[in-house]
C-alpha cells in the first residue's frame, strides 16, 4: 500500500473541499503525532493556525443530542449572526440552524463535511448550512479553523471553518439510544436513536464500509410552560405590543380609505381609540387582557398578551443515513467516497394572526386592489354590533367617529393558532481517487449536493381579503367570540392550509490537487500543492400562489419566485518553505471568478515557530472575500412586513411597517483583511496553555439596512438615508421604509482565544481538564451612513437604540458576549467516568426598561454533570444533566425582534435543567 509523508496526509485530509496545504498541517499532524502516556498533543504537534478539535469522546461528554447545542459550548462561536431553532419560532426561518464565528454572521462562516462544501438552505440563499441536517451520531470529530481562510477555501470562510468528519474505518455494530426531559412540567423532551454499523478494515483489509443511521426527536415547548415566559408583559421591565381583538382605528371610506383629517385622524397603531370593553373591565371576554396603560389615543384599551402562545421550542424530527467508503485499488492508490441524506422536520404552534389594516398588514398585500375590496376589517353603522362602538365613543370623548364606518382590529381567534411544518432534506455523494504517482501525491474527486425545502402550515393562515370581505358584508362582532352562522360560513372560505414555500439549493463540484517535494533547502525540504476546483451553483424557490400575492396573513408581504444559477473556477497553490531550523513559513494563493460577479484573488502567509520543545510561537495574515449569494443578487424586490421597531418621531413602540426590501444584481464581493498571532506552551508533560490574538475587517459588507437603523438616522437627520422612511403627513405614522441590499459599511472584530489542557495521574484514578475561551475586545460596526457601533456585550446604543447590526444582516439579533467559555473535568477511575462541565459567559448591556432605566442581563455560569459507567462487557451507560441547579433567567427587556418574552432566546434554554440517559451496545 502505498506511503505517506505528513505533509501528503495532510493534503489528503484537504484534497475533498479544494482547500490548499496552508491551513491544515496543524490539523493533520495534531491527529498523527501523539504522546505515549498523555492524551495532550505535544507542541511538535501544532501549527501555524489555530484549530480546535472536538473527538467523539469531547461530544459524548458535552451531554448534548444536537449539532447545534454542540456549536454552542464552542466559545468562538456567538449568537450574534446565527439562526438557532429555539429562536427562529415565528420567525419564518423553515427550522433551520446556522453557526456563525466570530459574531459576523453564518454566511461568513464556511461549513465543509468531510472536508467538502454542503449545498446551501435553499430558504437561507444558498450559503448558509442547516448544521441540524447533519447527524450527531455520525460525527467522528469537529475541526474548527478559527482564522480566515479564503485563500484555501474560497469564499464564505471569512470568520473560519467549520469541518464535520464522519466516522469511518468502523468495524462491528453499535446501537445507541437517549431519553431526555426537563425537570419542569411541559414539553421539551428529547429522544434519539442510532446504529453504526461497519465491515473491512482499512489496514487489514484494504476496504471499509462504515454506515450510520439516526432517528431524533424533540417536543416543541411553550411560553405558558415557563414562569418567567407565560406572559408578555413585567412591570417596569416590558409591556406588550401585539395587536388586539376589537380596538378601534379610526373611520374608513369605503372605496377610498382611512379618514385622516379632522380632529380624529386614523390611527394606525394597534390600540387606536381603545376598546368598548376595557372600561367595564370585560377584556377576557374576548381572551383579551386589560391594559395597563391608554391607547396611542389616550382611551382604554384591551390588550392581547401573546406570553402564552409563543413557543419556545419548536418540534423536529430528524431521519438520516450517512456512509463511508474506501477502497485499495493499488499499492499506489485508494477509492474513496461518503453519502449522506438527511431530513428534517419543523414544526412550530404559536399565537392566532393578528390583523388591522395599515403598514405591516395590509399594505404588503397586492390582492385587495386587484379583487376591488377595501384592506380593512370594518364595522358599518348597519352592524348590530356597531351600537357597541357608539356608545363607548360618546361616552369618552370620541363621538365624532359616530355615525361613519369604523375600522377595528382582530386577533383572529376563528382559524386557530398558527402551525407550520417545514421539511428540508439534504442529500449527498462523493466519490473520488488519490495516492502516488511518479513521486508525487494527487487527488481527484468529485460531488454532488442538494438540499430541498419544502414549507406548509396547517392552521392559523387566511387570505386578508376573504376575511376582510367577510366582515364588511355581514355582522361581524369585534367584542364577542360568539359570532353568527352569516359571518362563520363568509370566514370559513377565507382559511388557507397548503404549501409556503419549495425551494431546491443544488452544489456540483469536482476538483483535483497535486502535491509533493519542491527541493531539499538547508533547514529541510520545500513543499507544494496546487490544484483546480469547478463549481456549479443553483437556486429555485418557488412561493406558493398565495404567498406570491402576499395575502396570507403572518407569512409577510408577497414573495416572489427565483431561479438563478452560476459557475465558479478556481485555481490555487501553495508553499511550505523552512526558512531556518525551527522556522517554517507557508504561502498560498487562490483565484476565483464567478460566472456573475468577476474574479478575485486572495493570499495567506504563515509562520511558525518553534525555539524549544516547550513553546510555539505562530501568526498568520491574509485576505478573504464572500460573493454575494444567488439570493442576494436576484431576490425581486417586494413590499412585506418590517420586524419591530421603535419610532423616536411618533414615540411609538414595537411597531410593525410595510417594507420595501430585495436583492441587487450590482452587488459586488465583500472583502476582509485577517490576522493572527499566538503561542503555545506547554511548561510540563501534563499540561498545555495556548494563546492567540485575532483580528478580522470586513469591507464592502453586502447589508440590508435594518429598520431600526433606517427609522433611527432618517430621523436623526442623516443623509444616507433621506427618502427611506415615508410617514402620513398629518399623524406622522411611518407608513414604509425602503431596505435594498447593498456594498456598505464595514466590521472590524478584534479579540483573544485561549485554551488549557490538563491530564494528570492522581490517587487511583486520570484528571483530565480543558478549556476553551473566548474575550471579545472589539467589535465595532460601521453603517451606510458612516456612524459606528460598538456591539461588544451589548445589544444597545442606549434606550430604544438597538446595536445598528446591517453590516452583518442581522437586524439586531443575538449579543457579541465580552467573554464566553467552556470548561470541563473529568475523573475516570476503573469502569467510571465523571464530567463536570460549566458554560460561562459575561454579562451585558440590554434595552432600557419602560422608565427608561438601563438594563442588562448579568453573568450567567451554568453547570452539567455526567456520570458514565463501562463495566457490563461492550455497554456504555450514560446518566446526566444540563444546567443542574436550574438557573433561570433574570428579566430581559429585548432590543430585537425575538417573539418570546421573558428571556434572552438567543443565550438560554428555556428547558432549564434537563437530564437524559444514554446507553450505547457494541458488539
Amino acid at each position: 500500500m502505498f506511503k505517506k509523508t505528513q505533509v501528503c496526509k495532510a493534503a489528503m485530509l484537504a484534497l475533498g473541499s479544494g482547500m490548499v496545504l496552508a491551513a491544515l498541517p496543524s490539523v493533520a499532524l495534531a491527529q498523527r503525532v501523539e504522546i505515549t502516556g498523555t492524551s495532550i498533543k505535544r507542541v511538535e504537534a501544532e501549527g501555524a493556525l489555530q484549530v480546535q478539535t472536538l473527538t467523539r469522546t469531547d461530544i459524548e461528554r458535552t451531554g448534548v443530542q444536537t449539532t447545534e447545542q454542540l456549536l454552542r459550548t464552542v466559545s468562538a462561536m456567538s449568537s450574534s449572526g446565527q439562526t438557532q431553532t429555539g429562536t427562529n419560532v415565528g420567525l419564518g426561518t423553515y427550522g433551520t440552524s446556522g453557526v456563525s464565528l466570530r459574531g459576523i454572521g453564518e454566511e461568513r462562516t464556511l461549513v465543509l463535511l468531510n472536508g467538502q462544501r454542503l449545498a446551501g438552505f435553499a430558504g437561507g440563499g444558498g450559503s448558509t448550512v442547516n448544521v441540524n441536517n447533519i447527524p450527531l451520531a455520525a460525527i467522528e470529530r469537529v475541526e474548527i479553523l478559527k482564522d480566515g481562510a479564503s485563500a484555501v477555501y474560497g469564499s464564505d470562510a471569512v470568520a473560519g471553518v467549520v469541518n464535520f468528519i464522519l466516522r469511518k474505518n468502523f468495524q462491528g455494530y453499535e446501537i445507541g439510544g437517549t431519553l431526555g426531559t426537563p425537570t419542569a412540567s411541559g414539553g421539551g423532551q428529547q429522544y434519539q436513536a442510532n446504529i453504526v454499523a461497519g465491515w473491512g478494515d482499512q489496514n487489514s483489509d484494504g476496504w471499509n464500509l462504515t454506515m450510520g443511521a439516526q432517528w431524533s426527536k424533540n417536543q416543541d415547548l411553550l411560553g405558558a410552560d415557563r414562569s418567567f415566559s407565560k406572559t408578555d408583559t413585567k412591570l417596569p421591565y416590558y409591556r406588550g405590543g401585539g395587536t388586539p381583538l376589537g380596538s378601534i382605528q379610526g373611520n374608513w371610506s369605503p372605496g377610498i380609505g382611512p379618514v385622516v383629517g379632522g380632529t380624529t385622524p386614523f390611527s394606525f397603531s394597534g390600540t387606536g381609540y381603545g376598546n368598548p370593553l376595557a372600561p367595564s373591565d370585560q377584556c377576557a371576554t374576548i381572551k383579551m387582557v386589560p391594559a395597563s396603560n391608554l391607547s396611542a389615543k389616550g382611551a382604554p384599551y384591551c390588550g392581547f398578551d401573546t406570553g402564552p402562545f409563543v413557543g419556545l421550542l419548536g418540534q423536529t424530527e430528524n431521519i438520516s443515513v450517512t456512509a463511508n467508503f474506501g477502497a485499495r485499488l493499488s499499492q499506489n492508490a485508494e477509492l474513496y467516497g461518503d453519502a449522506l441524506w438527511s431530513q428534517t422536520q419543523t414544526g412550530a404552534s404559536y399565537q392566532p394572526s393578528p390583523f388591522r389594516h395599515g403598514p405591516g398588514f395590509t399594505d404588503g398585500d397586492e390582492q385587495f386592489a386587484n379583487l376591488g375590496i377595501d384592506p380593512v376589517l370594518l364595522v358599518r353603522p348597519s352592524n348590530p354590533s356597531y351600537q357597541t362602538a357608539a356608545d363607548y365613543l360618546v361616552a369618552n370623548g370620541f363621538g365624532g367617529l359616530v355615525g361613519q364606518p369604523l375600522s377595528v382590529t382582530s386577533r383572529v381567534f376563528d382559524f386557530g393558532n398558527r402551525t407550520s411544518s417545514d421539511e428540508s432534506t439534504q442529500t449527498r455523494l462523493v466519490g473520488g481517487v488519490r495516492g502516488d504517482w511518479m513521486q508525487q501525491s494527487y487527488d481527484v474527486s468529485a460531488a454532488w449536493n442538494e438540499n430541498k425545502l419544502k414549507g406548509s402550515v396547517s392552521d392559523g393562515y387566511f387570505y386578508m381579503t376573504g376575511l376582510a370581505q367577510a366582515t364588511q358584508t355581514t355582522d361581524w362582532n369585534p367584542w364577542s367570540l360568539k359570532q353568527s352562522p352569516a359571518y362563520l360560513n363568509a370566514a370559513a372560505a377565507a382559511k388557507y392550509t397548503g404549501g409556503t414555500l419549495d425551494g431546491t439549493s443544488k452544489l456540483w463540484s469536482a476538483q483535483a490537487t497535486l502535491s509533493g517535494d519542491v527541493t531539499q533547502l538547508p533547514a529541510g525540504m520545500m513543499m507544494y500543492a496546487a490544484g483546480y476546483q469547478y463549481r456549479n451553483e443553483s437556486l429555485n424557490t418557488t412561493p406558493a400562489s398565495a404567498l406570491d400575492s402576499g395575502d396570507i396573513s403572518g407569512l409577510g408581504g408577497a414573495t416572489k419566485p427565483i431561479d438563478a444559477s452560476r459557475t465558479v473556477n478556481a485555481f490555487f497553490g501553495e508553499l511550505n518553505i523552512p526558512i531556518v531550523k525551527d522556522l517554517d513559513g507557508n504561502l498560498a494563493l487562490r483565484w476565483d471568478d464567478y460566472s456573475d460577479v468577476g474574479s478575485t484573488t486572495n493570499w495567506k502567509a504563515n509562520l511558525r515557530w518553534q525555539p524549544t520543545s516547550q513553546l510555539l510561537v505562530r501568526g498568520s495574515y491574509g485576505t478573504g472575500f464572500r460573493a454575494p449569494t444567488l439570493i442576494d443578487l436576484f431576490t425581486p424586490q417586494t413590499l412585506g412586513t418590517s420586524s419591530q421597531i421603535n419610532d423616536p418621531v411618533t414615540g411609538q413602540s414595537d411597531l410593525q411597517t410595510s417594507s420595501l426590501s430585495g436583492g441587487n444584481p450590482d452587488l459586488k464581493p465583500e472583502t476582509s483583511t485577517q490576522y493572527s498571532v499566538g503561542l503555545v506552551f506547554q511548561p510540563a508533560k501534563s499540561l498545555a496553555v495556548g494563546l492567540d490574538y485575532f483580528a478580522i475587517q470586513v469591507n464592502d459588507t453586502i447589508a440590508q439596512p435594518s429598520d431600526q437603523e433606517i427609522v433611527t438616522n432618517n430621523a436623526n437627520g442623516d443623509s444616507a438615508y433621506a427618502g427611506l422612511v415615508v410617514r402620513d403627513p398629518i399623524t406622522k405614522d411611518i407608513l414604509r421604509i425602503k431596505q435594498v441590499l447593498a456594498n456598505s459599511g464595514q466590521m472590524t472584530v478584534q479579540g483573544w482565544d485561549w485554551n488549557l489542557a490538563y491530564r494528570e495521574v492522581l490517587g487511583p484514578g486520570v484528571l483530565n481538564l480543558a478549556i476553551n475561551g473566548t474575550y471579545n475586545t472589539k467589535f465595532d460596526q460601521s453603517s451606510p451612513g458612516g456612524s459606528v457601533s460598538q456591539k461588544v456585550g451589548t445589544t444597545v446604543n442606549g434606550c430604544g437604540n438597538p446595536v445598528i447590526s446591517s453590516t452583518a444582516n442581522l437586524d439586531g439579533y443575538g449579543v457579541v458576549l465580552r467573554y464566553k467559555q467552556y470548561a470541563s473535568a473529568t475523573w475516570s477511575q476503573g469502569d467510571w467516568a465523571t464530567t463536570l462541565g460549566n458554560n460561562y459567559a459575561l454579562g451585558y448591556h440590554t434595552d432600557c426598561d419602560l422608565d427608561d432605566n438601563p438594563t442588562s442581563q448579568p453573568s450567567m455560569s451554568l453547570w452539567d454533570l455526567q456520570v458514565a459507567y463501562t463495566g457490563f462487557k461492550n455497554v456504555l451507560l450514560t446518566l446526566g444533566g444540563r444546567n443542574i441547579f436550574d438557573k433561570q433567567p433574570s428579566p430581559y427587556v429585548s432590543s430585537s425582534n425575538q417573539f418570546q418574552s421573558g428571556y434572552d432566546a438567543s443565550q438560554y434554554d428555556p428547558r432549564g435543567r434537563f437530564i437524559y440517559l444514554t446507553g450505547t451496545f457494541r458488539f
